[in-house]
């Protein structure tokens, strides 16, 4: 019998196994160093990669400067230089590799990266700064106290203040820190906490959402949920938020406390199921937190059927709209022409595999022109303050902010507002992005 014949690349679609972070195994050093030299070593071998992030030509050059010239030369140490620049974009994994699963190599970079946080995590080695930058309701529900809130914007802003921030918590003093707002979305619409509606269905949608507000929404940018509010209800359909909400999770994901990730799934799935079957459906304006309960979680809990249900019912707010579209439930009166628009379609959208929806929904506005940029912004929520990776993430968005100079457009911005500031800062023009909701509200007009 003819042995099975070996394949250089996958050509069916990528599928995603559980995360086993609750087998012992999961954190044994030993087992995950063997799986981490043996993925280092495909990696090595094909090098698609090496333009994603910095973890690659980390990893390429350790290889290239060992004695051996292969993997095996490279210190064990070393790996987690590799395993540090990783933010879990996830776009080797959907955009790059041939060898994820089903191929039978079997591999998946990002939550390979994710078990090595998390090894590190459980064995105490994690800073303070990271364990205070991954606490976000915390530090959002201080710095949005009014008095508080106005020292912690002006330290923010003054060169002095930044060297001693990073001077004691490492955060880079030329890195764009977000400021803090008072008061905090979910304030300043706590009227429409527990309203009732009824919202036309079309297609899958139920034609009522919950918006989930996100920390960054609720305590740094308020204003594009507020523009997600306007764009929504001037298309028919009614916005509520959850009675309460804590973070999604994805800070602490990334830092690998998967058990803080647990604790949030416990606060946060009850409250969201609630509105599912209340006939809501969920939308958020971060990118990274619509993954978090799209995929992540559903991957750490494969068993848990709220988890799944919620799974089900959240989307990207341009997934929503054009799904109303297609059944002709979008409002087409346009106000304004949006001339030309350039952005940047963040990582953790182009991975939910949705399509470019944002590009879509804003092509439907009469002269109008969008240019997408399909390449990481290098942001990540909190590489990029980061005193030892701020600069390689200025190195990640140099080519974004070039394209962006280059198309001239009357509009740039990101489907991450964090990405989007940061290509703003890059290009020297903090301030200046527009997120693709706010844009569909200017041409509204309303």
């Amino acid at each position: 019998m003819a042995s099975p014949t070996l394949r250089e690349g996958s050509l069916e679609a990528p599928t995603r196994h559980p995360i086993d972070w609750q087998n012992p195994d999961f954190y044994n050093s030993e087992s995950l160093y063997a799986e981490l030299e043996r993925v280092f070593d495909i990696c090595h071998g094909c090098r698609r990669c090496v333009s994603l992030c910095q973890s690659f030509p980390t990893l390429f050059d350790l290889v290239d400067e060992s004695e051996s010239m292969e993997v095996d030369g490279v210190a064990r140490d070393d790996y987690w230089k590799v395993v540090d620049h990783c933010y879990l974009c996830d776009l080797c994994y959907m955009t790059k590799c041939p060898y994820v699963p089903p191929h039978e190599w079997n591999l998946d970079f990002p939550h390979l990266m994710l078990r090595a946080k998390a090894v590190k995590f459980e064995q105490g080695d994690v800073k303070v700064r990271d364990r205070i930058l991954t606490s976000t309701d915390q530090v959002g529900s201080l710095a949005g106290i009014p008095v508080v809130n106005g020292i912690v914007n002006a330290v923010n802003a003054n060169a002095l203040g930044r060297k001693v921030l990073e001077a004691v918590l490492e955060v880079h003093k030329d890195a764009r820190v977000p400021p803090y707002t008072s008061p905090a979305l979910r304030k300043a619409e706590k009227g429409r906490i527990g309203r009732e509606a009824t919202g036309e269905p079309a297609g899958p949608t139920t034609g009522k959402v919950a918006l989930f507000a996100t920390c960054y929404g609720n305590y740094n940018e308020p204003g594009v949920n507020q523009d997600l509010i306007q764009v929504f209800e001037h298309n028919g359909i009614p916005v509520t938020l959850a009675e309460k909400e804590q973070c999604c999770g994805m800070p602490k994901l990334e830092l690998g406390d998967l058990e803080s990730v647990r604790r949030a799934k416990e606060a946060n799935i009850p409250v969201l199921k609630a509105l599912v079957e209340q006939g809501w459906d969920i939308v958020a304006t971060i990118p990274s937190c619509v993954l978090m309960f799209k995929q992540e979680l559903p991957l750490m809990f494969p068993d848990d059927a709220d988890v799944q249900l919620v799974k089900d019912h959240i989307y990207d707010p341009f997934e929503y709209l054009m799904l109303r579209h297609k059944d002709g439930k979008m409002n087409m009166d346009f106000k304004q022409p949006l001339g030309t628009v350039v952005y940047q379609a963040s990582c953790h959208q182009r991975v939910q595999n949705i399509g470019p929806k944002t590009r879509d929904v804003l092509a439907l506005v009469p002269d109008t022109k969008v240019e997408v940029i399909e390449r990481c912004s290098g942001h990540d929520g909190t590489y990029a303050v980061k005193k030892e990776f701020h600069a390689s993430s200025m190195k990640i968005v140099k080519p974004v902010a070039s394209r962006v100079e280059k198309a001239g457009a009357d509009h740039f911005g990101s489907d991450c507002p964090m990405a989007g500031a940061h290509i703003a800062h890059a290009l020297g023009r903090d301030g200046k992005q527009q997120h693709p909701i706010t844009l569909l509200r200017l041409a509204y007009a309303i």
